[in-house]
């Protein structure tokens, strides 16, 4: 990750620093895949997209590695760990921010990754002639105070707002009011915290698409349609190669000869993917002429076929490789090549099956000449 000053439109902070526990996911909710991607991704896209440098990832204490895959590639980004709450993580990210002389900052709960350009535009126009923005959105149903279980006064919905983030702020503000904070580090948002020093925060428009992820359910999408996709490919077998199948190394006398890792099973998988998106092939998006793909690790074509699938509205349902060779055996790999498949498509690995077969001797797989893959993959759309 980049850790130089930058210019900018504004900066950002992804608040990212919980565990997520209620969310049943296996990893922290932030780096869970949510809609072909990981959670904390969807919120930095937008907020590069958006012109947002530097933008502070605040993430929990020991995972700089799987924040760092989660936002490979977005430029401008700086990872940070947090604080006991959020609101000294919010503060942490804040002191980082000062060497960078920022005028204004956007503060983002990574929860609530269906970030739109239309809310952060909507904030940074507010913050011309205001000194914070919030997103809101109106009561809709009754509201009742409660007692011991028992309902108690009727609430006005009409003088009642739904808070979310992002959040933006002039920058010297908001970092002086928490800096001037009184007590406990326990405020729900900055917003508290910039009424508490005086600041007057203002209200504009926000996004029912900007739902915070909770509970388990938060991540299965009401799911559609759904598309097939095929793929295929071989690479020769030479001596002083290594051998990589399904992301996983196999010692063996030979392995694969490719431009890249030569990944035959995941290239074929890759191809699936592109092929059910209606997204070309893996040469059109990662060419063999292109030097930066030379002994690349094909985990990035699969993770970027993914993205590409998920910018085209669909999530993956389930994957089938096979895998055409003499030798080496894959049974004894079968299942590390499932965990390796599975986590870095970010699905379950029920959803994933990887299959051996020969040729029967018969051709250059039964001759022990190259390895050969095929996959077939179900995308589905979450459009729906």
């Amino acid at each position: 990750m980049n850790e130089q000053p930058f210019p900018s439109r504004f900066a950002a902070i992804i608040v990212a620093a919980g565990q997520g526990l209620r969310a049943g996911q296996p990893i922290p909710k932030q780096f869970a895949m949510w809609r072909g991607r990981p959670v904390i991704r969807h919120s930095a896209q937008a907020l590069a997209a958006a012109g947002a440098s530097p933008i502070v990832a605040v993430i929990p204490e020991g995972a700089d590695a799987i924040a760092a895959e989660a936002l490979e590639g977005i430029a401008g980004v700086l990872l940070l760990t947090g604080g006991a709450t959020r609101q000294q993580s919010v503060c942490n990210g804040l002191v980082a921010l000062e060497q960078h002389g920022c005028e204004r900052v956007i503060i983002h709960d990574a929860a609530r990754p269906g970030l739109s350009r239309a809310v952060i535009d909507r904030l940074l126009a507010a913050l011309d002639v205001h000194e914070a923005a919030i997103p809101v959105l109106p009561v809709i149903d009754s509201m009742i105070g409660e007692a011991s279980g028992m309902m108690a006064a009727t609430m006005p919905r009409e003088a009642l707002r739904r808070v979310q983030t992002p959040q933006a702020f002039r920058f010297e503000q908001i970092l002086d009011a928490h800096r001037a904070w009184q007590g406990e580090a326990n405020a729900g948002d900055d917003a508290q915290v910039a009424q508490a020093a005086g600041i007057a925060v203002t209200l504009v428009e926000g996004d029912e698409a900007l739902h915070k992820l909770t509970v388990a359910s938060d991540f299965s999408a009401p799911l559609a349609a759904s598309r097939i996709g095929f793929g295929y490919d071989v690479h020769r077998l030479e001596p002083g190669e290594e051998l990589w199948l399904c992301g996983v190394q196999i010692e063996h006398e030979r392995g694969l000869a490719g431009h890249s890792d030569a990944d035959v099973a995941i290239h074929a998988l890759v191809d699936a993917i592109l092929g059910a998106a209606a997204a070309g092939d893996i040469g059109q998006h990662f060419p063999p002429s292109d030097p930066q793909w030379k002994g690349a690790s094909s985990d990035r074509f699969l993770r970027r076929a993914m993205e590409i699938a998920a910018d085209a509205g669909y999530a993956l349902g389930n994957a089938d490789v096979t895998i055409v060779c003499e030798a080496p055996k894959i049974g004894p790999h079968r299942e590390a090549m499932r965990e390796r498949l599975a986590a870095i498509l970010g699905v379950d690995i029920a959803a994933v099956s990887v299959k051996a077969t020969t040729t029967e001797k018969l051709g250059p797989m039964g001759r022990g000449e190259g390895i050969a893959a095929q996959a077939v993959v179900n995308l589905v759309s979450f459009q729906g």
